[in-house]
């Protein structure tokens, strides 16, 4: 059981991004990590921090429950698209990497390839 994301095309053989939910939780803890914060410490995830205290781009992908996420508009898809772009060729260049490092940097690869489509198609990213 997991969560995929997808674009809302209704084409059921294009691309898609998917997590276990502990799989999720981590990816977006490491997203987060990468733009200076915990996610434990914000409203929504055990913290008291609230989200407009943030100006990352990543604030719209970030801030999802972990097991019934609303969908990313297309507007949002483009607003997180060039940061995890510049989080992904970070993460790629980082030595050593682990096997968690190499998770997270697949999911990031299938997710900038999933809001690619989003933005290109006009279609909103959907949770599912």
């Amino acid at each position: 059981m997991g969560l995929c994301l997808f674009p809302g095309d209704e084409d059921a053989d294009g691309p898609d991004a998917c997590f276990s939910y502990g799989g999720f939780a981590q990816f977006r803890r490491r997203l987060a990590l990468e733009e200076g914060f915990a996610l434990d410490e914000m409203i929504g995830f055990g913290g008291d921090r609230p989200w407009t205290d943030l100006s990352t781009c990543l604030k719209p992908f970030l801030n999802q429950p972990d097991d019934h996420s609303k969908d990313l508009s297309v507007e949002d898809c483009a607003a997180v698209l060039p940061r995890l772009e510049a989080v992904l060729e970070h993460w790629s260049r980082e030595e050593p990497r682990d096997e968690g490092m190499e998770r997270h940097i697949e999911h990031a690869q299938r997710l900038t390839a999933v809001l690619r489509i989003c933005i290109e198609k006009k279609v909103d990213l959907l949770f599912g």
